[in-house]
Parts: C-alpha cells; sequence; structure tokens
C-alpha cells in the first residue's frame, strides 16, 4: 500500500523479572513502575520507525511516592525487504520495585506503605530480529505493523531468528555490579488471519523458541563469573483489528514468558503478558517522497 501511515499505541506491557528459590521456596518479583506505555510510529513502503515511552499523564504511572519512580525509552527501526523482515530496538528502562513486597516486609499494607525499591536497577538492550514470511500471501505487515491491508484469509509458517545484547546494572552501598548478556534464539512461529467481510480480521500466533544465553557478572568488588545458559521462551497472542484505505484500528492480547535455571535452585523468569490498542491513519506521500521509494523500489525489485 503507497501510503505513509501513522499509528500511536497504548499497551501495558511491563518487563518483570521474577527469582524463584526451590531450595527455601521464595520469590523476589522485580517490576517497574510503567503500567501503561505509549508508542509512536510512522512507516511508509518497506521501512518503519516507532518510539515507545511511559509518560506520567496516563493513568497508574505517577504512583512514585509508592513504587519509586522508573523510566523507559524504546526506539525500533524496521525494513521489509520481500519476504524479509528485519527489526532493530533500543531500549532502557531504569528503576524497579519488589511486586510482592508483603512477603519480606511483615505487616506491610498494600496502598499505604512503600515498596521495596531498587531505584539504580538499570536494563538496557540492543538487539534486533531477522524473520521469513514462507507464505507470500500472507502479510506479516498487516498483523504487527499495520501498513499494508490484507484481503483474503491466510496463514504462515515465519522461523524468527532473534539475537541481542543486554546490560543489568545496579548500585548498592556505591558499589555498581554489571552483568552483559549474550542471547540467540531462534523461534518456530506460526500466524494466522481470518478476513470477515473484508475490513476486520482476527488474527492468533503461536512462537515456541529455543535459545542460548552467555553472561559475564561483575560484582565490583572481587568477583568475575561467567556463565552459559539455555532458555525457553513462549509468545502467543491474539488481535482483532480493522483495516481501510485510511484507517486502522484494533486491539490485543499477548503473553510471552522466557525462563531459564541459573542453577540447580534457582529459576528466572522474564513476563511479559500485556493488551495493546492502536489506531493508525493512513494518507498519500508527497511526491518528492514517492520519487525516491519507487526508484530504490524498482532498484531492489520489491
Amino acid at each position: 500500500m503507497d501510503k505513509i501511515i501513522i499509528k500511536a499505541n497504548i499497551d501495558t506491557q511491563t518487563d518483570t523479572y521474577e527469582l524463584n528459590d526451590k531450595l527455601d521456596n521464595t520469590s523476589l518479583k522485580l517490576t517497574p513502575n510503567t503500567n501503561l506505555r505509549l508508542t509512536l510510529s510512522l512507516d511508509y513502503e518497506f521501512i518503519g520507525l516507532s518510539i515507545g515511552f511511559s509518560p506520567k499523564f496516563l493513568p497508574g504511572n505517577n504512583d512514585d511516592s509508592l513504587k519509586g519512580e522508573s523510566s523507559f525509552s524504546d526506539y525500533r527501526f524496521r525494513f521489509f525487504l520481500g519476504n524479509w523482515t528485519q527489526e532493530l530496538e533500543y531500549s532502557n528502562v531504569e528503576g524497579y520495585y519488589v511486586e510482592n513486597t508483603n512477603d519480606f516486609i511483615p505487616n506491610w499494607t498494600k496502598g499505604e506503605d512503600a515498596y521495596i525499591q531498587f531505584p539504580n536497577l538499570k536494563i538496557v538492550t540492543w538487539g534486533g530480529s531477522s524473520s521469513y514470511i514462507l507464505n507470500p500471501e500472507f502479510s506479516l505487515r498487516n498483523v504487527v505493523y499495520q501498513t499494508e491491508w490484507q484481503r483474503t484469509s491466510a496463514g504462515s509458517f515465519i522461523p524468527k531468528f532473534d539475537y541481542n545484547y543486554t546490560k543489568f546494572s545496579n548500585i548498592i552501598d556505591n558499589v555498581q555490579a554489571i552483568e552483559n548478556i549474550f542471547n540467540f534464539q531462534l523461534a518456530a512461529s506460526y500466524y494466522y488471519t481470518w478476513v470477515i467481510q473484508k475490513n476486520w480480521f482476527i488474527s492468533p500466533f503461536l512462537s515456541p523458541t529455543l535459545g542460548v544465553r552467555f553472561s559475564k557478572y561483575d560484582d565490583g568488588i572481587n568477583s568475575i563469573e561467567k556463565n552459559r545458559y539455555f532458555i525457553k521462551k513462549l509468545e502467543s497472542g491474539l488481535q482483532l483489528g480493522f483495516s481501510s484505505k485510511k484507517i486502522v484500528f484494533g486491539a490485543n492480547v499477548n503473553f510471552n514468558i522466557n525462563w531459564y535455571n541459573e542453577d540447580r535452585t534457582t529459576r528466572i523468569v522474564n513476563d511479559k503478558v500485556y493488551a495493546k490498542i492502536y489506531f493508525g491513519y493512513r494518507f498519500n506521500a508527497p511526491k518528492i517522497v514517492q520519487k525516491p521509494f519507487k526508484w530504490i523500489n524498482k532498484k531492489l525489485g520489491i
């Protein structure tokens, strides 16, 4: 579709980390104080850009007195070459609180007492993903980015290779501990889109993933530890959407669970369960923009 699309979406996605100790049957659940996130995106032809943040004016993002202050930013760049989809990402989350504080402080009262907080806990990620759509009749761009309009029902297997570098850092008693992590994951995803009366569609997906994680932990004093872990991930979701020549909108529910055993007694789980609503508007690109893109499309045979 030869149109520019601008889109906004609000979601409830949070990066929650849960550390489960099998030995004494305890759990530590770390969550940032960013209940709602806003993402703005701009797409045209084969490229797209989105910026995500968590503004204070959204409900649930301003209870700093109890949960502490958190910040979130996310930048994504994507481009499409035939059946290939490539995405690059940078994200930064800082400031976490212990969601299950009541497990650690006797007589703690929710809504009145402050949570245990880690204001200096910071997680920065640089990464990317490469996907290949096996069925050319299926539009991944319609489901994930809303930059195309799928007219007939279709589905496709979509193998995806994810890779990222993540840096965990925290400061306690003026000592900074850092963990550097490299993740490599291969997903076998399947998407299907049912088109209903031309404009409406329902699209579920399932994506089991296996991968390997390499980590290097420096406690900031005198200890450096290197490890390798095998990680497992399961992602799924369901979307209801509407597409037309000028507007797109919809809602979806997703869950993403990522877990690995740090040792025989400790399991680390990274949960992302969230809902999202989005609205976008399509309009014709100015001729000064159309011309170079048409030239590139012709040269690349897109």
